[in-house]
C-alpha cells in the first residue's frame, strides 16, 4: 500500500497537469533551500538533495572540506568520515558528503512549503507559455471571466487567462460574462506574473482559420486561400483558387445553399464575405475583385511613381456600386489585389482620355489616327452633359475609344526599358537562390511573411528588389508598421553581406585560376602531318553501250561524258559505289598498262599496302554480238611467265 507522501505526490501531478520530472526537481529544490535556511549554509557551497518517492524519505548533499579537527560541520568534514566516501581523500580536499540534519523531515516541511509552491508555479507559467506559444495563430475556445473597459478577460486551457482588447472585438459584439467564444491567439509574450496571452476576432487570419475549419477542400488542400481583406463587423473579401482540375473553389466554400458560408458569418457577427475566384492574369483579377459591380475595363499601370495603379472603367450607373459605402467596395479591393485602384466612370474615362490625346505630345501619333473618332467622342461627351440619353451602340463606341487608347498609351518602350534594365542590375546585388526560397521560408515572422505573399512577392528576391525599389510600397502594407519593416531590412542586410562574401570568394577563385594559368608552361602543339597519296589514272575508252556489267568490275568508276571521249579519273577499289556500275549502258574498254609500269607497280605494292593502297586490277570488257553477251577479260601474270587474258 502506497504512502501518504506517494498519494500526495502523484495527486500534484494529476492537479498541476506537470510532468513528474518538473514536480520531482521542484521538490528536490525546495529541500536545498530549506537545509540552507535551517543551517545557514552559504549559496557558494554545493548542495544537493534527493527525494524518494516511495518512501518519502529526503536525503542532502553537502560538499565539505577534509580536516583533521571538525570546527563547523556545516562546512567541515573529518578525513575518516571522508575516506568513508572517498578512500583516496586528502586533507584539504572538497568532498560531497551526506550531511541530512536530525529531524529534517518535518522542519523542511515547514520551512519548504513555500518554496514548492513557488517552483510548481513557475512550472506551471513555463508550461503554459511552451503551450500557447505553439497555438501562436491558432483558433482557441475559452469562457468569459470579466468585461471591463479595456477588454475581456478570457479563462483558456492549462488554467491560462487570456485578455482580448477592444480592438481586438468585432464592431457590435457585446459578449458576457460565462459566455464561451472563439478567438485566435495573435501574440504570446512572457512574464513574471504569467504567460501575457492576447486574443483576437479582427485578424485576418481568424477568417481564414474559420474557413479552414468550415471548408474540407481547405483544410486538405485542395482549394487555396490566395488573400484576405477584411473589415472586422463590416465586410471582407476572400480570394481563392484550386490546385487541381475540376474544383470550384467559390462553390467549396460557399457550400450547397451558402451552409458553409452562413456558419462563418454567424461566428463573424453577421460580416458579409464575398469570395472570389483568384486569377493569374492581374487585370481579371481585379476585375473580379471590384465585385458586385460591372467593369468596363481594367488598365495596368506597374511604373507608377505612386506604386502600382490600376485604372478601373465602369458604367455610370455602376459607380456607386464600385466604389461601396465610404469607399469600402474599393479599399477592399486595393487590400485584396496589392494594387492601387483608381475607379472611374465611363463619361469621366472618356473625357480623361480625349484631354490626354489633346495635350500630350507623346500621343500625337495616337491622336492622329484617332482624329475621326475623337469628334464623335466630344460630341457624347458634350450630349451627356447636357442631361441627353446616348445609345447602346454610342456607350459601346466609347468602350472601344477607351480601351484602345489606354492600352496604347500604357506601352511606352523607353520607359519600359529602362525600368527593365534598373531592376537587372538590382537583381544581380541579392544572391541568386534568394529568387528560389519561398517567403513563407524566409525566417520573417509569419504573420509578415503571409502579408508580403498576399501582396505578391512570392520568393524572397523578389521582395528584396522592391526594398531597394521603392521600400515605401512595403510600408503601405496593411499590417506592416515599423517593427516588421526592420524584420525586412535586417533580412535583405543579411543577403547583401552574403551577396559580399560570395562575390569575393568568386573573385579570389578567379585571381587563383589566372594565377595557376600563367604559372604553368604552354605545351607545344602537335600537328600531325598525313602525306598526300596520289592514285594512278586510268584512261577509260567508252566504245558502245551494254546491257549489264558483271559486279567484277566494282573496281573502277568511270566518269561517262560523251561516247568515244578519253576520260582520266582516279580510281579505288574501295571508293566505288556498287549500284552506279549498273547505270552504264556503254561497253568499257580499258586499255592494258605497258610492262615496265606493272613491274613498278609490283615493285612498290609493299609500299601501297602499307599506306593502305590496294592493287588495282586490269579488266576489258567487250560485246560479243553473235553470242549476244558481254566477255570480260582480266589481265593477270603466272609466276615465270607474261601477261595474258583470261576471260
Amino acid at each position: 500500500m502506497k504512502n501518504e507522501f506517494t498519494l500526495a505526490f502523484n495527486e500534484v501531478i494529476e492537479e498541476k497537469q506537470l510532468g513528474r520530472e518538473v514536480i520531482l526537481k521542484a521538490l528536490e529544490s525546495a529541500m536545498v533551500s530549506a537545509y540552507r535556511r535551517a543551517v545557514n549554509a552559504s549559496n557558494a557551497q554545493h548542495v544537493e538533495s534527493k527525494v524518494d518517492t516511495e518512501t518519502g524519505k529526503v536525503t542532502i548533499y553537502a560538499e565539505k572540506e577534509v580536516v583533521e579537527s571538525v570546527q563547523e560541520t556545516a562546512t567541515e568534514v573529518a578525513l575518516e568520515d571522508a575516506r568513508l566516501v572517498n578512500p583516496e581523500a586528502q586533507l584539504g580536499d572538497m568532498v560531497i558528503v551526506e550531511s541530512t540534519p536530525k529531524d529534517f523531515g518535518r522542519v523542511a516541511a515547514q520551512t519548504a512549503r513555500q518554496v514548492i509552491q513557488q517552483r510548481i508555479r513557475d512550472a506551471e507559467r513555463q508550461a503554459q507559455l511552451d503551450f500557447y506559444m505553439k497555438q501562436m495563430g491558432e483558433i482557441v475556445s475559452g469562457v468569459v471571466q470579466a468585461v471591463g473597459a479595456q477588454g475581456l478577460t478570457i479563462g483558456l486551457e492549462m488554467k491560462a487567462e487570456g485578455s482580448m482588447p477592444r480592438k481586438e472585438l468585432i464592431p457590435g459584439e457585446r459578449p458576457r460574462i460565462h459566455e464561451r467564444v472563439r478567438a485566435l491567439v495573435a501574440e504570446v509574450k512572457d512574464n513574471p506574473r504569467g504567460p501575457q496571452i492576447i486574443l483576437s476576432r479582427t485578424h485576418r487570419n481568424f477568417l481564414r482559420r474559420l474557413l479552414e475549419n468550415e471548408v474540407p477542400e481547405i483544410y486538405h488542400g485542395v482549394v487555396e486561400i490566395r488573400s484576405i481583406a477584411r473589415e472586422p463587423g463590416e465586410r471582407a473579401k476572400v480570394a481563392v483558387s484550386a490546385t487541381q482540375p475540376g474544383i470550384d473553389p467559390v462553390g467549396a466554400c460557399v457550400g450547397i445553399r451558402g451552409v458553409r458560408i452562413q456558419a462563418i458569418v454567424r461566428e463573424l457577427h453577421d460580416e458579409k464575405i464575398d469570395v472570389i475566384e483568384w486569377n493569374s492574369d492581374q487585370a481579371a483579377f481585379i476585375a473580379k475583385a471590384i465585385s458586385p459591380a460591372r467593369v468596363n475595363g481594367v488598365y495596368l499601370n506597374d511604373r507608377n511613381a505612386g506604386g502600382k495603379t490600376a485604372t478601373v472603367v465602369v458604367p455610370e450607373d455602376q459607380l456607386s456600386l464600385a466604389i461601396g459605402r465610404d469607399g469600402q467596395n474599393a479599399r477592399l479591393a486595393a487590400k485584396l489585389t496589392g494594387w492601387r485602384i483608381d475607379i472611374k466612370s465611363l463619361p469621366e474615362a472618356a473625357a480623361d482620355v480625349l484631354n490626354r490625346l489633346q495635350k500630350d505630345e507623346e500621343m500625337a501619333s495616337v491622336a492622329l489616327q484617332e482624329a475621326d473618332v475623337m469628334v464623335k467622342v466630344e460630341e457624347f461627351l458634350a450630349r451627356k452633359a447636357e442631361g441627353r440619353p446616348l445609345a447602346p451602340e454610342e456607350f459601346e463606341l466609347l468602350v472601344r475609344f477607351v480601351d484602345r487608347v489606354e492600352r496604347r498609351s500604357s506601352a511606352r518602350p523607353a520607359i519600359e526599358k529602362a525600368a527593365v534594365a534598373e531592376i537587372e542590375n538590382i537583381r544581380a546585388l541579392i544572391p541568386s537562390d534568394a529568387f528560389e526560397l519561398s517567403i513563407l521560408d524566409s525566417g520573417l515572422p509569419e504573420h509578415v511573411a503571409y502579408i508580403l505573399q498576399e501582396a505578391g512577392f512570392s520568393t524572397l528576391g523578389e521582395m528584396a528588389v522592391q526594398m531597394k525599389i521603392r521600400p515605401d510600397d512595403i510600408l503601405r502594407l496593411n499590417g506592416i508598421g515599423p517593427r516588421a519593416l526592420q524584420e525586412i531590412n535586417n533580412m535583405v542586410a543579411a543577403l547583401d553581406e552574403r551577396q559580399v562574401v560570395e562575390l569575393a570568394a568568386a573573385a579570389e577563385e578567379a585571381a587563383k585560376v589566372a594565377t595557376e594559368t600563367e604559372s604553368v608552361p604552354a605545351e607545344p602543339e602537335l600537328i600531325e602531318v598525313t602525306p598526300e597519296v596520289v592514285a594512278p589514272t586510268e584512261t577509260i575508252e567508252i566504245t558502245a553501250p551494254v546491257e549489264e556489267i558483271e559486279p567484277v568490275v566494282a573496281e573502277a568508276t568511270p566518269v561517262v561524258t560523251e561516247p568515244a571521249v578519253a576520260v582520266d579519273a582516279e580510281v579505288e577499289e574501295e571508293e566505288i559505289p556498287f549500284d552506279k556500275l549498273f547505270e552504264l549502258r556503254t561497253a568499257i574498254t580499258t586499255p592494258v598498262a605497258s610492262d615496265e609500269e606493272e613491274e613498278e607497280e609490283d615493285d612498290a605494292s609493299g609500299k601501297d599496302k602499307k599506306k593502305g593502297k590496294k592493287k588495282k586490277k586490269h579488266v576489258q570488257v567487250e560485246y560479243d554480238p553473235e553470242k549476244d553477251q558481254t566477255i570480260v577479260l582480266r589481265k593477270h601474270r603466272r609466276e615465270g611467265e607474261d601477261w595474258e587474258w583470261d576471260s
